[in-house]
């Protein structure tokens, strides 16, 4: 999964071997870190001004605010993991649909 990519929301996309977690922002610790990622200039908001519903955090220290759930984004990454583990499927899946 070193190069692969996961949809984060509007068409962003960030590389799937750098994000650490996928936590929802509501609660108290994770919204002071948020709060100190933006002192540091390491907080990129990637909501076009909808509500954050995930915030992915990256092996870099930065934060990326989503207006994805963070449901949606582990469903992401499981079927991109599902699509490395079991390759065969994936030409299954082209063929199926003409692709």
């Amino acid at each position: 999964m070193e190069n692969r990519l996961v949809n984060i929301g509007f068409g962003n996309a960030v590389k799937v071997n750098r994000i650490l977690a996928v936590v929802n922002p509501g609660s108290s610790p994770i919204r002071k870190l948020k709060e100190e990622a933006r002192q540091e200039k390491k907080l990129i908001d990637v909501t076009e001004g909808r509500r954050t519903r995930a915030i992915l955090i990256l092996d870099s220290g930065h934060l990326i605010l989503s207006s994805v759930q963070p449901e949606t984004i582990n469903q992401r990454l499981m079927a991109l993991e599902q699509d490395q583990r079991h390759p065969e499927l994936v030409v299954g899946k082209a063929q199926a649909t003409g692709a």
